[in-house]
């Protein structure tokens, strides 16, 4: 055997002596907060990409502000404010909350659709944070609520609203946060759901007594008793009067808190709720 032969199979040896044992490593069973901000990040970027291919996902948040801006306000403003200018500064909050909050719907929808294509079969078996699949999908809608949001201002403006511009902005920051926390309930509903169409289905059933028994469209002092008990605890009134107010008059009351409050809560409960479904079912 030659010397160069001899070198190299020492050298080898040596090199096999430095590999640590499995009992001398330092094996991490969880993801730094670093690195699931890193994946979450990777994650809504895959989102964006999708909706870059599949531009049909924006028609909800295009034609549904402009279409219900314009109805509402036609159909119901002389009859409730007397004139479609007294009426703007009601519905334009009242609809800036009901259309994006109907668009988090999709969030679930997507969901379910993706999980049935075992695409989240795959990032489960990556070494990634766990939650950062679900909030990447979530953190990506956000875009479509930005579109909602400022179509939905534009057309009031061209209508004749004209809100108080640092209420307004804070009004819609407040609408895509409260909309991305609501998204947790249909992201909790898409993963326990067995097709999308079932998701879209038990998300609309919940959404529209939340929607439409509010303050968002008329008065709450305008309807029934009875029913102004349930529109008074209702969280989506809570969040209209927080941005009409603001939109309005520019002022913080207290419903804003309130909505933060309640925002809050939904993700404390429902994204481990939604987190434990999915390792489940995933």
């Amino acid at each position: 055997m030659s010397s160069t032969q001899t070198m190299r199979d020492t050298q080898a040896m040596e090199d096999i002596q430095t590999i640590p044992s499995i009992a001398e490593r330092h094996l991490q069973n969880h993801v730094s907060l670093q690195q699931t901000i890193s994946n979450s990040l990777v994650m809504a970027y895959r989102s964006v990409r999708k909706m870059r291919r599949t531009p049909e996902q924006f028609f909800d948040v295009t034609l549904q502000p402009i279409l219900f801006t314009l109805m509402f306000t036609y159909i119901f403003g002389g009859a409730i404010a007397g004139n479609i200018q007294s009426y703007l500064p009601i519905i334009i909050p009242g609809i800036l909350v009901q259309t994006v909050i109907t668009t988090s719907v999709v969030t679930g929808v997507q969901l379910r659709e993706d999980m049935n294509k075992g695409v989240f079969n795959r990032f489960r078996s990556l070494p990634i944070a766990r939650i950062s699949p679900l909030a990447g999908a979530l953190l990506a809608d956000t875009i479509r609520y930005g579109i909602a949001i400022v179509l939905t201002i534009a057309m009031g403006f061209i209508m004749g609203y004209r809100p108080e511009l640092f209420g307004i902005v804070i009004g819609g920051v407040l609408v895509l946060v409260a909309s991305w926390c609501i998204s947790w309930i249909f992201a909790f509903f898409g993963v326990i759901a067995r097709t999308a169409s079932s998701v879209q289905g038990i998300s609309m059933m919940v959404l529209f007594p939340l929607t439409f028994l509010s303050n968002a469209f008329v008065p709450a002092n305008t309807l029934p008793d009875w029913l102004q008990v349930f529109v008074k605890f209702n969280p989506i009134s809570h969040l209209v009067s927080a941005v009409r107010l603001l939109a309005n008059s520019g002022t913080i009351g207290q419903d804003f808190w309130l909505t933060l409050l309640g925002a809050a809560a939904i993700v404390l409960i429902f994204a481990p709720l939604t987190m434990k479904a999915y390792m489940r079912k995933a």
